[in-house]
């Protein structure tokens, strides 16, 4: 019976080692906790591989067959994750929506890569902090602090590695996650400290650059890796004696960026990804719109993805529909009623405010409440509208309740890529003022500066 038993038990060893190798392709699953949306989206760069929806127990799935190993992004409006997936993975992840990057857990066969990732971006963040306060320091001291805290993480990178079996791409990636955001504030800190170094220093300050790589594909859309490049890029922008926080935002320094980016930076996927970051932070700036003609000039020289053009040139037109004494362009709104509704129904007379919040961003939604009843009792001819950028649900209903929120002066957005598309809504904090005839008075406000309500009372 004991030799059948053991039989037995070898046999069901060697099916499961043999259904390891043999399997293939890339699984994907998981759960969202309080979750702001009906579904979660893979992301490879800026195209959509798959959307997920999420079931009755708030779950998903995907076997995917063909999908190369590489860097994507798991997105649950309006936060996402990096992922590295690669053959023969299959990963669980477990994410309450309310805690979002605190709260991610992977499990399964890939799991300790991305669990690496998501441990060294929180350490990372906690540090930034610290680090705000250090830029005033010497740049002796200040590479000295940061030396420490690279070697700090190789010291648990090295250990991450030595018990798990990674492959060559994981281990770029992983070792990529502390390498490129310790050079990035190098770059920060030069940045800020303006472009007055002597030889000596700058020697030895830049000394990092050395080992970094300038073009590395399998890194284009890893976001340490862009960001590094994008201030190395500004980095040698900057011309003697100019302060970055003055020449920033200009048309013109950022047509000297893509001119730095056009020598310094090779291969075509990674050229193309900076260089749209780079147009649509121009074209993003909406003060200088009067010269985005002259830098679509410039950057349909150094980028050669029509894909990428088109969706640059969109974009341009878009903040054109959303230019004062211009209609708002209309969305589909949902009413605190779940009723469908249009945005041009909510013109009725009265100059009206539009603010935004998200169920996952709640600090930002109270803070924004309390702005309101301000800005209220100072402007009461002035009606107040909150859009919430995820569709309504039980929840929202009773956190509007206990809040005293007046239902009537709520929506949500059904369809948030449409809308936000529509809108140019790029940050929480965008306001827009409209007229009695639902005309734009200003398409984009910050609702949080004090320069805001100083609009409020032109009208």
């Amino acid at each position: 019976m004991n030799k059948i038993l053991l039989f037995l038990l070898f046999g069901l060893l060697v099916s499961c080692e043999s259904s390891k190798k043999q399997r293939s392709g890339i699984f994907l699953g998981g759960q969202i906790v309080n979750p702001s949306s009906r579904s979660v989206t893979l992301y490879q760069g800026a195209n959509v591989v798959e959307t997920l929806e999420l079931d009755e127990n708030l779950r998903f799935n995907k076997q995917f067959d063909s999908l190369p190993s590489g860097i994507y992004k798991l997105e649950h409006l309006p936060e996402y994750q990096t992922l590295l997936l690669e053959e023969k993975d299959s990963i669980l992840v477990r994410i309450n929506a309310t805690a979002f990057d605190e709260s991610i857990v992977f499990s399964g066969t890939g799991a300790s890569k991305n669990n690496f990732l998501v441990e060294l971006h929180l350490k990372q963040e906690a540090e930034n902090r610290f680090l705000s306060s250090k830029y005033s320091s010497s740049k002796k001291e200040f590479k000295e602090l940061i030396d420490s805290l690279l070697m700090e993480k190789k010291t648990k990178w090295i250990q991450m590695d030595s018990l798990n079996s990674l492959s060559p791409i994981a281990q770029k990636v992983t070792q990529a996650a502390y390498i490129y955001p310790y050079a990035n504030i190098r770059e920060r800190y030069a940045l800020l400290r303006g472009t007055q170094w002597t030889t000596e220093e700058d020697s030895l300050f830049f000394n990092f650059r050395r080992y970094l790589n300038y073009g590395d594909t399998d890194l284009a859309f890893f976001d340490p890796y862009v960001n590094y490049l994008l201030n190395f890029i500004s980095q040698k922008a900057l011309q003697s004696g100019e302060s970055y926080f003055q020449v920033r935002q200009t048309t013109d320094f950022n047509i000297r960026r893509l001119e730095v980016l056009d020598k310094e930076i090779k291969g075509k996927l990674l050229r193309n990804s900076l260089a749209r970051v780079i147009a649509v932070e121009e074209i993003l700036t909406f003060e200088n719109h009067d010269q985005h003609e002259l830098f679509l000039q410039y950057y349909s020289t150094v980028n050669s993805s029509p894909a990428y053009f088109a969706e640059v040139l969109t974009l341009h037109s878009d903040i054109s529909k959303m230019e004062v004494g211009k209609p708002l362009p209309i969305v589909e709104l949902q009413s605190s009623k779940r009723e469908t509704i249009s945005s041009a129904s909510l013109a009725n007379g009265t100059p009206t405010v539009l603010y935004f919040w998200s169920q996952t961003q709640m600090n930002h939604y109270r803070n924004t409440l309390e702005r309101v009843k301000q800005l209220q009792i100072k402007h009461p001819s002035i009606r107040f509208i909150g859009i919430c950028i995820q569709p309504f649900n039980a929840m929202v209903d009773q956190i509007q309740k206990m809040m005293e929120v007046e239902p009537e002066n709520q929506y949500a957005l059904i369809d948030f890529e449409k809308a936000s598309k529509a809108w140019v809504l790029t940050l929480l904090n965008k306001a827009i003022i409209i007229d009695p005839k639902g005309n734009v008075i200003e398409g984009f406000g910050n609702f949080s500066e004090g320069a805001f309500e100083k609009l409020l009372q032109k009208l």
